[in-house]
């Protein structure tokens, strides 16, 4: 049976057995100091004048007060993604007629369930993913935002490499709630298959790409698993959400983003560990196992394993539009968010993610390894047999808009 994928609260980064493996709530412990360590998260950096009342939000009714909400984040309505599986703490809430709607932009995540509370999860650039839950609230009443530590259960779990992730689980969504068959994979971000992408989740505009396991349920005939089409839509109305769509173009950006935050939160962790077991005194073990960290952020960077697209996307226009918006370019106007959509994702293939939280907050150590490892893969002079499905012409590019868009470039790149 082929894996189908779900995003609880979005996906699985993998671990890493052997020298600067992490183990059981290690994150809570020194060089981590998950619990005490300043935060310096978007959404943190909001929730003081949120608690306050200084931040002016619509509290009118749930749409309103998302939407203004969803605003103040920089989040669009538009990449709004419906998950129906129920892989939630809120999981009583969540139905085929009831779905979660989940927005996001680089850095933060958001949940909505109609009459249920709002979920965050906001990318800190040391610490990886902080998760708040709170209700919305209602006329004047102050919100209170609990920082939850009940989610770290899942998102610390060992099936992220025992750090604060971003989680992904494979179920089969039963007709009558629940899961009929539950199993995890390792394999996250771009590389996934789209024949095992999905699975419980509504999927639109995906009229080219048709092998994938959304708009499906599962009930049992005879033993077996037999799948039962449903249709975004039949079963509630889109007039209960901000958007009417649950767009395979921005399911394919979130898995993608999500994978790479898993892969780069790991590393920064494991990177710490080195330096800390170490006193800060690198032999040539702990460089060793630095740059194996470096190669595997350079490898996801620059699409190695991207799974070709099996057939042209388009994608909701509002999206797309929302997503370019903060696009970083070259002299020439070109970036790394221009997007291709005919048979990979993206034009120029290094991911727009260096830019993000949780990669520029990488130590310094780890980071520049990282640079370094991308300037020899970039190299048309001496190319490497990893990188040969990168011509000449793209590694220039590619090269030109790292120099022209990045500050701390080691030199000579």
């Amino acid at each position: 049976m082929s894996r189908q994928i779900i995003i609880i609260l979005f996906l699985v980064g993998l671990a890493t057995a052997g020298f600067g493996a992490l183990g059981h709530k290690e994150f809570e412990k020194a060089p981590h100091d998950y619990w005490t360590r300043d935060l310096k998260d978007p959404f943190t950096q909001l929730k003081g004048k949120l608690e306050l009342g200084d931040l002016a939000l619509d509290r009118s009714g749930e749409l309103p007060f998302l939407k203004s909400l969803l605003n103040a984040l920089d989040i669009s309505p538009a990449s709004q993604m419906l998950v129906f599986s129920t892989t939630s703490l809120q999981l009583r809430f969540i139905t085929p007629g009831n779905p979660r709607a989940l927005y996001f932009n680089e850095d933060v995540y958001l949940g909505y369930i109609p009459g249920g509370r709002l979920e965050i999860v906001s990318v800190d650039p040391k610490l990886g993913g902080i998760y708040y839950i709170f209700d919305i609230p209602k006329g004047d009443a102050p919100m209170q935002i609990e920082r939850s530590n009940r989610c770290m259960n899942c998102h610390a779990a060992p099936e992220v490499g025992r750090v604060p992730g971003l989680l992904v689980q494979s179920v089969i969504p039963g007709r009558r709630g629940g899961s009929l068959e539950s199993f995890r994979s390792e394999e996250t971000g771009h590389g996934i298959p789209f024949s095992d992408r999905y699975g419980g989740w509504y999927v639109t505009g995906d009229d080219g790409i048709k092998d994938h396991w959304g708009n499906t349920i599962g009930e049992y005939v005879n033993g077996e698993i037999q799948r039962r089409p449903i249709k975004p839509g039949a079963l509630f109305s889109y007039d209960r959400y901000l958007a009417k769509n649950s767009d395979i173009l921005a399911q394919m950006i979130h898995e993608h983003q999500v994978g790479f935050v898993n892969r780069a939160v790991h590393a920064a962790y494991t990177a710490r560990k080195i330096r800390h077991e170490a006193n800060g005194q690198l032999g040539a073990k702990e460089a060793k196992a630095l740059d194996v960290e470096a190669e595997k952020l350079t490898r996801y960077l620059l699409f190695a394993d991207e799974a070709a697209l099996p057939a042209p996307v388009r994608g909701v226009d509002a999206f797309k539009q929302a997503f370019r918006k903060n696009r970083k370019v070259s002299a020439e106007g070109i970036s790394l968010k221009d997007l291709n959509l005919k048979t990979r994702l993206f034009e120029h293939r290094c991911s727009y993610m260096i830019y993000s939280q949780s990669f520029q907050g990488l130590p310094g150590v780890l980071k520049q390894r990282v640079y370094r490892s991308l300037g020899v893969a970039l190299n048309p002079a001496a190319p490497k047999k990893e990188y040969a499905y990168l011509p000449d012409s793209e590694k220039r590019v590619i090269r030109a808009i790292l120099k022209a868009t990045l500050l701390d470039l080691p030199s000579g790149f």
